[in-house]
């Protein structure tokens, strides 16, 4: 960073000039929105629709590395991961409070850009900022939010609806932000060991994009609605394949099993696992913060949901006595394990 840029001491702002400063351009633009920013609570009326609201919370050394993270993503991410557990239920984020615990090695410009990246996200998703809280924190940068949406009652996707026979799909591709992580912590450790190095990310930018700026699966949600087409379960990934179809398996009380060639993977992310000597596969099912959305719908909507751009239909539910197992390229089962996503 220059050394000319001018940078704000948090300090000189306190608590309340910095939510303000932080807050004051904020507009509402959902009707729901009440009352935002400013008092006690935010006020939200959701009139006859069901009410979501999900939390994240995101720490400095263990969710994010802020060497290669720059803090206008991160901002924009973190934004993004909650409305994704929004969709993921079928549902619409409306309103997000966002908390942060900040230590003092950070400017007012910091927090502005972390913000920027917030808003940004609001603004493409239309979503509403109405409220959240800061504080000192000795440990790095915390941010926790919370989001807030609506669902139309009968039409919620929980995790424990699937049914026997049901189609197993799944949004875009999967294990690009793991290989993403895998690049930027290679080009890290070669930056710290070799002296006046650049980092190597030409011809990866989709993998980095993945890790650095996802999307939620707005589209997907619009496009099964339009058709008509309510899943009988969804999540999305954000802890891996495997451990995700775990998760709707335990809760519905069922197997499944999934193929291993109908795995979605991108190009750029095989050819980054070739050059790692990782296994592709092991990165879509174990990887992890891909936020595509795996959900099942019952048989008789196969051909409608095989016809949508984006969607694989790559396994089918089972009965629980025969467990959760992927078919392999050669007709081997393997048994699913829930290893998930272990974050930096």
């Amino acid at each position: 960073m220059s050394k000319d840029v001018v940078r704000t001491e948090i300090s000189t702002l306190g608590e309340f000039g910095l939510i303000n400063h932080l807050t004051k351009e904020i507009k509402l633009n959902n009707p729901e929105s009440v009352l935002g920013v400013g008092d006690d609570a935010a006020i939200i009326n959701n009139g006859n629709m069901q009410t979501l609201v999900t939390t994240d919370l995101l720490l400095e050394g263990i969710h994010f590395d802020l060497t290669y993270v720059p803090l206008k993503h991160l901002g924009y991410k973190a934004a993004v991961v909650n409305f994704s557990d929004i969709y993921a239920m079928n549902g619409t984020p409306k309103q997000i409070t966002v908390s942060l615990g900040i230590s003092k090695r950070f400017a007012v410009e910091d927090i502005d850009a972390l913000y920027d990246g917030i808003k940004l996200a609001c603004e493409i998703y239309g979503v509403d900022l109405v409220g959240g809280d800061t504080s000192a924190s000795m440990t790095g940068l915390t941010i926790s939010i919370t989001c807030i949406g609506i669902g139309e009652e009968g039409k919620i996707a929980k995790r424990n609806g699937a049914k026997e026979n049901d189609l197993i799909c799944v949004s875009g591709d999967l294990g690009a932000a793991y290989m993403g992580l895998q690049l930027l912590e290679r080009e890290k450790s070669v930056l710290n060991d070799v002296e006046g190095a650049t980092p190597k990310f030409e011809g990866r930018e989709y993998i980095l994009e993945r890790q650095l700026k996802p999307e939620a699966r707005k589209d997907i949600v619009r496009i099964l609605a339009e058709k008509g087409i309510v899943p009988t379960s969804m999540i999305d990934v954000s802890d891996g394949l495997s451990s995700e179809l775990m998760h709707i398996c335990t809760q519905s009380k069922t197997g499944c099993r999934i193929y291993e060639e109908r795995i979605p993977i991108d190009y750029q992310t095989a050819i980054t696992a070739e050059e790692m000597n990782l296994n592709v596969v092991t990165a879509a099912m174990n990887g992890g913060e891909d936020y595509e959305l795996l959900f099942t719908v019952p048989l008789d909507k196969h051909d409608e949901v095989s016809q949508i751009e984006g969607i694989s239909v790559i396994g089918h539910i089972t009965a629980e006595s025969l467990g959760c197992a992927m078919i392999t390229r050669d007709g081997s089962e393997i048994t699913l394990k829930a290893q998930g996503w272990e974050h930096v």
